[in-house]
């Protein structure tokens, strides 16, 4: 691990596509089951995440997809000074980070990064149970429901729906937020600790929208022309902004957009 020093929700259930005569539109909606939100922070700069980034990916294959967990990768850009710029770093994931760490009382940061529901989930006996730390976890109630409803077209994904909290004293606290990510991502990394290799990444954060207040939802995200339309995603998640807890999760991955032109 490489260290350095220096609320909100998610859908997670896998959503279906209804075409209709203008544009496809697909929609999900979050049920009795809660689903954790499991966060990577990585960086094609750091020369110990990608094993990290495989463990992510195959997550799926093990029987833990978006049913089970909603997984988001976020890439950090402190590491591109040494000497190979992550193309799908921001600096705002970075502080997304620096700020998850400082709830906890953490004054270092350091990828690669598991962030469960909130909290530091690292070392390789843990990733080994994560299977049964998911069902622990999911076995909770609840404390949020979300619908979520995507139009996608060629140059941008709309989205519209609603979330609010299951008591008052937690709506207090809660935030709601969406993140459009994108799989099978590939880089031949030419430079830095990771020269020479093909690095391959699942779940990128592409673009994120928040916080929303409980109630409407309504965002639209720009859709890059780089992005490869059949490989988005988009999530959306409740989190408690005291602690991180995610307070259910909603993951809509069979909504295509056409062709960018």
């Amino acid at each position: 691990m490489r260290p350095l020093r220096v609320v909100t929700f998610v859908l997670s259930m896998v959503g279906g596509c209804a075409h209709a005569a203008t544009a496809p539109q697909c929609t999900a909606v979050s049920g009795e089951r809660r689903i954790p939100l499991l966060e990577l922070y990585t960086s094609e700069g750091c020369d110990s995440c990608p094993p990290t980034d495989k463990w992510l990916s195959e997550l799926p294959g093990r029987g833990l997809g978006p049913e089970r967990v909603v997984t988001l990768s976020f890439h950090v850009d402190y590491w591109d000074y040494i000497g190979w710029r992550d193309p799908y770093a921001q600096a705002r994931f970075s502080e997304r980070q620096r700020a998850a760490n400082a709830r906890l009382g953490s004054r270092q940061i350091y990828t690669p990064q598991l962030m469960l529901n909130g909290r530091d989930f690292r070392g390789s006996g843990a990733r080994n149970d994560i299977a049964g730390k998911l069902a622990e976890l999911g076995s909770t109630p609840p404390k949020a429901s979300i619908r979520l409803t995507a139009t996608p077209g060629p140059a941008q994904m709309a989205v519209t729906g609603a979330w609010s909290a299951t008591d008052a004293a937690t709506a207090r606290h809660a935030q709601g937020w969406l993140a459009l990510y994108e799989n099978r991502l590939a880089t031949e990394v030419r430079a830095g600790e990771n020269r020479g290799k093909r690095l391959e990444h699942d779940f990128v954060v592409r673009d994120v929208a928040g916080p929303f207040p409980a109630g409407e939802i309504r965002h639209t995200f720009a859709l890059d022309a780089r992005w490869k339309r059949g490989d988005l995603g988009l999530a959306a998640f409740a989190l408690d902004a005291r602690s991180g807890d995610a307070l259910q999760a909603l993951a809509l991955t069979a909504c295509r957009p056409g062709p960018a032109t």
